[in-house]
């Protein structure tokens, strides 16, 4: 027989193993990283890691990289740039936004950050003054240009990535500013109407705005260097057939920046823009990702052995045998299973904009993108609520509340403490792409505690209804899982899909509100939801078939899912 902590052990071994592919990856050739703090201008703090490479000393200055992602992100978005360009001798320092990871609240405030990132790249006696160029992401472009507005002579060239310049957060590009400008705009981009102005993303060629930066009234024409470098006036537009959210995870687009930089920027390490080995970290970090959720489910599994925790056990898992539970069967299991799968999505926009309106950021609620999140999931356990009394009834347990709750924190320390180790041990944290698992620093754990109550009641009721519906324990494991997960997250993967289509298809998203930022954005966080609620199931219902109840699985749940929204998301206001 295993050990009850042998899943545990799994998910140690993985992320160890994961973070050693990440380490080594992003320290290759003799790079170092630092995970720094500065104070900006306004005496804010400012967080940021800065990649060293072996060739930047006080002696030997090497050229320096401002690298900024976008909305709702934090710096290690932007470590597959930092790393090719640290590969190629740059100086890079991959900041936090204002509000954003550990840099202080509110988000939008001093220039994003930008200026103070600048001034803290230009301090470092290892980097390059005369050699500096600013590359950002979506709103990590804005922050670049409120750099360049701030400090119009203390850098060379830039690289826009999914951005723009003009209102209503930078100024308008002209001929003459910025300096050295290439924009990597994808052909699907989600926000062609917002940042350019044109409905289709393909059609940014022939954006006005984009026109007048680059000083022509003819159509632009992709790959093409307009101006002079030397100047500063050259401009190129670069338009990949991807989408915003991809710009973060593609060969293509770095590939872009590595050779705009190569091309006004002097003293770095020649490479072709093709060598990249940054995909690797992805793959380490997923892998530590895995090992991470293996990890909750196995400590849960470990302590329930505890005697303790014995009310939670069920005695016929002992003796072999089970309990009989009664589930939904025929037309009721299919109504069941269609409306679990419809009404999470059908009432995600509607829940967003309720939000946006009526919720706004605020000292209790600092959040912006969380209270749209908690107001969508307070709808829906409503909603599950009020479904409830049509869900085969189940037999309660007494006496199991306590040692839920203790089991749930229990667990979920073990694995935050397993994070903390991995970014002392690795400098990571568990991540693929835009879904990302962060420490918290100690603002975002006093925020984290306003949202649990509201998420851990949505997964308590969710969840509850969940396994009334599905799960018995005579089901068939794989079977179980498959329902569980599906039953989350399948109207959300039809959601992407019809949104996605209606773009590959038409060149803009389906948006019946007309608003050039408000859908966009919401589809880009929706894409979240598909791997979040996936994991939940996958907790909710190992440990339903270890104790027979939704509780356990619920607590651990609610407390995951806030520590992930609050440490990965945007505080628009001061806390």
């Amino acid at each position: 027989m295993r050990s009850r902590w042998s899943l545990a052990i799994a998910g140690l071994i993985l992320i160890v193993a994961g973070g050693l592919l990440a380490r080594m990856t992003q320290t290759s050739d003799g790079i170092r990283i630092e995970d720094i703090r500065f104070k900006g201008a306004e005496g804010n703090t400012m967080s940021a890691l800065l990649y060293i490479p072996p060739n930047a000393t006080a002696q030997t200055p090497a050229p320096g990289i401002l690298a900024v992602h976008g909305y709702i992100n934090s710096r290690e978005t932007q470590d597959g740039f930092a790393i090719e360009f640290a590969r190629r001798g740059y100086v890079v320092l991959a900041l936090d936004q204002t509000g954003h990871g550990y840099s202080d609240p509110p988000a939008f405030a001093h220039g994003f950050g930008g200026p103070d990132g600048l001034a803290h790249l230009r301090s470092l006696d290892i980097v390059d003054k005369a050699n500096i160029g600013l590359e950002g992401h979506s709103m990590g472009g804005w922050t670049v240009l409120a750099a360049a507005s701030a400090m119009p002579n203390d850098y060379k060239s830039m690289v826009l990535e999914g951005s723009s310049t003009g209102k209503p957060f930078a100024a308008d590009g002209t001929p003459n500013w910025p300096r050295n400008v290439a924009l990597v705009f994808a052909q699907y981009e989600e926000f062609s109407t917002l940042m350019w102005g044109v409905e289709r993303a393909r059609d940014v060629p022939l954006s006005p705005k984009l026109q007048a930066m680059f000083g022509t009234q003819e159509p632009i024409e992709p790959g093409k260097v307009y101006g002079d470098i030397e100047k500063g006036t050259a401009r190129v537009l670069y338009t990949p057939p991807m989408t915003h959210p991809a710009e973060h995870i593609s060969q293509q687009a770095i590939g872009y920046s590595l050779d705009w930089f190569a091309r006004t920027l002097e003293g770095g390490t020649p490479r072709p823009a093709s060598d990249q080995i940054w995909f690797r970290k992805e793959i380490g970090t997923l892998i530590a990702l895995i090992g991470f959720v293996e990890l909750l489910i196995g400590v849960f599994d470990g302590l329930l052995e505890a005697a303790v925790f014995s009310r939670l056990r069920l005695p016929e898992i002992a003796d072999g045998t089970m309990p009989a539970h009664a589930a939904a069967s025929g037309g009721r299991w299919v109504a069941a299973f269609a409306l679990s799968v419809l009404i999470p999505a059908l009432t995600y926009y509607p829940a967003f904009a309720l939000a946006g309106t009526f919720v706004k950021a605020s000292p209790w609620l600092p959040q912006g993108i969380t209270n749209q999140i908690v107001v969508w999931a307070l709808i829906n356990a409503l909603i599950a609520l009020a479904m409830m009394p049509f869900a085969p009834k189940r037999a309660s347990r007494a006496g199991i509340i306590a040692p839920s709750i203790l089991i749930a924190l229990l667990t979920v320390t073990a694995g935050y403490a397993v994070l903390w180790l991995a970014d002392l041990a690795f400098k990571i944290d568990f991540r693929i792409w835009i879904v990302a698992l962060k420490l918290m620093n100690g603002k975002q754990a006093l925020i984290f505690l306003i949202y649990l109550v509201p998420f851990t009641a949505f997964f308590v009721i969710a969840l509850h209804v969940l396994h009334r519906n599905f799960s018995t324990m005579a089901a068939g494991r794989a079977g179980l899982y498959l329902t569980n997960i599906l039953a989350l997250t399948l109207g959300f993967i039809v959601l992407l899909g019809l949104q996605y289509g209606t773009l590959w298809k038409t060149g803009h998203l389906f948006n019946p509100l007309q608003d050039p930022g408000f859908v966009p954005l919401s589809t880009i966080v929706a894409i979240q939801f598909v791997p979040l609620l996936a994991i939940a199931a996958v907790i909710a219902t190992f440990t339903w078939r270890r104790t027979g109840s939704s509780l356990p699985g619920a607590l651990i749940c609610g407390l995951f899912v806030t520590w992930y929204v609050v440490a990965g998301t945007a505080t628009q206001a001061a806390f």
